[in-house]
């Protein structure tokens, strides 16, 4: 199948492309990587109006700023993968862009287009929320910050209006004692995951209390869903003791509401929950875990 006929065009800069999707007739989007949005319009599933291929405006990848690591919009999976800096400062992140897709879509996807297009089982939008991840827009009115709790409202939407882009994803630097796992389960090697964990920790000085906890789930809901503290407060300011984790991650399976399509059943999705949550849990608390980088037994994926 082929797409609808669109305008299509091709600015060098952020301000440019504001001002040409404000200006395209009907629905415009922006496009760079197009990994998810050709093939979507290929089989009609979306039929803007107009492209605009921010392509041009390049990106040099990754680079710290104070107190946070700065991915442009721009930026390749395959040099966020690449980056030294992320594996230094978010392996999380490192981990989980390792699973996306497979080389060809690491190649041309870009990072800010994965968290706009918003796939609730996408990597991205679910390490981004459990980093603490806050994503700019840009528009005609200027520019904004949207942190990553509030960027998703639902299948394939953002709180981004029409005539904005994203320009950048900055995430908070780890801290001495900060912890991670990123789990998940596909059907097949590069499909997307039917359910995906990631968990972001700190702790106390000596290393076994739980000061912090994010647990972010995909897969599950019409967005990431990022764990209620109600579910986690058992594991919060003690240490993570298997009997523990065990319940939290049989809290956290209790309280989705999955649903069930030609993929996998609402059941088989929250018993996954389950197991990945505990498995999740127990890498990154377990104090004799490496989670220094994005290598060896630091938390990992399920393929």
């Amino acid at each position: 199948m082929y797409p609808r006929p669109f305008e299509y065009t091709r600015p060098e800069t952020v301000d440019d492309a504001t001002a040409a999707i404000a200006a395209a007739p009907g629905e415009a989007r922006a496009i760079a990587g197009g990994q998810s949005l050709v093939p979507m319009m290929n089989l009609r599933l979306a039929a803007p109006g107009a492209l605009i291929d921010i392509t041009p405006i390049r990106s040099d990848g990754p680079y710290v700023d104070g107190d946070d690591l700065v991915i442009p919009a721009t930026t390749r999976h395959a040099q966020v993968l690449r980056s030294p800096l992320v594996r230094q400062h978010c392996p999380l992140l490192a981990q989980a862009v390792s699973l996306v897709g497979n080389v060809r879509v690491r190649n041309r996807g870009t990072f800010g287009g994965s968290l706009a297009h918003a796939d609730p089982t996408g990597e991205i939008p679910c390490t981004v929320l459990a980093a603490g991840g806050r994503i700019t827009l840009q528009g005609p009115r200027g520019s904004r910050v949207v942190h990553a709790r509030d960027f998703f409202v639902t299948y394939l939407t953002t709180v981004a209006e029409p005539d904005e882009v994203v320009t950048e994803v900055r995430i908070p630097l780890r801290g001495p004692n900060s912890r991670w796992s990123f789990e998940e389960r596909v059907r097949r090697f590069s499909d997307f995951a039917t359910v995906e964990v990631a968990v972001t920790a700190d702790l106390a000085a000596d290393g076994r209390t739980v000061d912090r906890l994010d647990v972010v789930l995909g897969g599950v809901a019409d967005r990431p869903l990022n764990l209620d503290g109600d579910v986690l407060a058992p594991l919060v300011g003690a240490s993570a003791e298997a009997a523990v984790v065990r319940r939290v991650a049989e809290a956290a399976a209790q309280r989705i509401e999955p649903e069930s399509d030609v993929h996998a059943s609402a059941g088989y999705r929250r018993r996954l929950t389950r197991v990945l949550t505990e498995r999740a849990l127990s890498r990154a608390l377990d104090p004799a875990t490496d989670t220094t980088t994005d290598t060896g037994t630091s938390g990992g994926a399920q393929r």
